[in-house]
């Protein structure tokens, strides 16, 4: 069972949020582009995910406003109306203090966060992220971003609700037709094609690199070798532009963080974060189990009795 969702006021606009686990600290997590904080407990490799988290911490998920269960009729908003929701969240949660990973699109929001209150951030992981969503003379990385998110805006257009993000999401699993469906549903709940073609208007827009430059905070950016949709050269990239980044490449292709070899990435966490690590290993397979029936099995068994019908017992 998911955990209970909660509504933070953030202006008129309600977030919606969750709390899991009750670690000495907390660590909320910032999403990326899109989300929905109780659909996602259908997949069981995002609930093994956030537990391993919250085997040390107290975890705090969220919608961002358009998204998921928060409010969506919210139209165009900015880094910095998003930032205040963040806020929102961490105080109905009753939080003074955390530690933030934002991955994907979460992470400039993350950085500007902790540059704007660094009094309520105790330290930063930055996973699958970016400075900057554009190329520039000296950011010739950006040109990968850009072109991602044309691509996620023709399928918005063209083929929302058919999982074919998974194509740049977790390339590995996008020949899986399961895999595929359980991705259409899950852009189904999450945002609606309107929205996300305006959720994507402004993503290209961002440029947090003078802020990721004034960060003074111990910081972890984690970054997979072959992740589709934010290329490892944005990763190093990223870890440059902030002092005393500690950088981290895994191996994988997943983009999200509860896709691949979480146990890596959860271990990764915890001993940044505590100085110690146990890494539990998650492992899931698809079983076939098949079934027969000898016909007048029940009547042969009760004529002979167990021992006759099972001759090793």
């Amino acid at each position: 069972m998911p955990p209970a969702t909660r509504y933070a006021k953030s202006g008129d606009v309600n977030i919606a949020y969750q709390v899991v686990g009750e670690g000495p600290f907390d660590l909320v997590v910032v999403p990326g582009w899109i989300s929905n904080v109780d659909f996602a407990w259908e997949d069981p490799f995002y609930g093994d995910w956030v537990r391993g988290l919250a085997a040390f911490s107290r975890v705090i998920l969220f919608d961002k406003r358009g998204t998921g269960l928060s409010d969506r009729d919210v139209g165009d908003s900015t880094l910095e109306e998003r930032m205040d929701d963040l806020r929102a969240v961490l105080e109905a949660a009753g939080s003074e203090r955390a530690a933030i990973m934002g991955f994907s699109e979460g992470g400039p929001l993350s950085m500007l966060f902790a540059a704007t209150y660094p009094e309520r951030v105790r330290a930063l992981i930055l996973y699958a992220t970016f400075a900057r969503a554009s190329e520039a003379p000296d950011y010739p990385e950006g040109a990968e971003v850009r072109k991602n998110v044309e691509l996620l805006r023709s399928r918005l257009e063209n083929a929302w609700g058919q999982g074919t993000t998974l194509e740049l999401l977790a390339p590995g699993l996008a020949h899986i037709p399961r895999a595929r469906e359980f991705m259409g549903r899950y852009e189904r709940m999450c945002v609606s094609p309107r929205a996300g073609r305006a959720h994507l208007g402004w993503l290209l827009e961002i440029d947090v690199r003078p802020v990721a430059r004034t960060l003074q905070l111990p910081t972890l950016v984690v970054h997979r070798t072959d992740d589709a949709l934010i290329r490892v050269e944005l990763g190093r990239a990223l870890a440059r532009e902030i002092p005393g980044a500690r950088y981290v490449e895994l191996g994988g292709d997943g983009h999200p963080p509860w896709i691949g070899d979480t146990g890596a990435l959860v271990a990764e966490i915890q001993q940044f974060l505590t100085g110690s690590s146990v890494r539990v290993e998650a492992e899931r397979v698809l079983a076939t189990v098949l079934f027969t029936d000898i016909v007048g099995s029940t009547e042969r068994a009760a004529r002979l009795g167990p021992k006759g019908w099972c001759p090793s017992s």
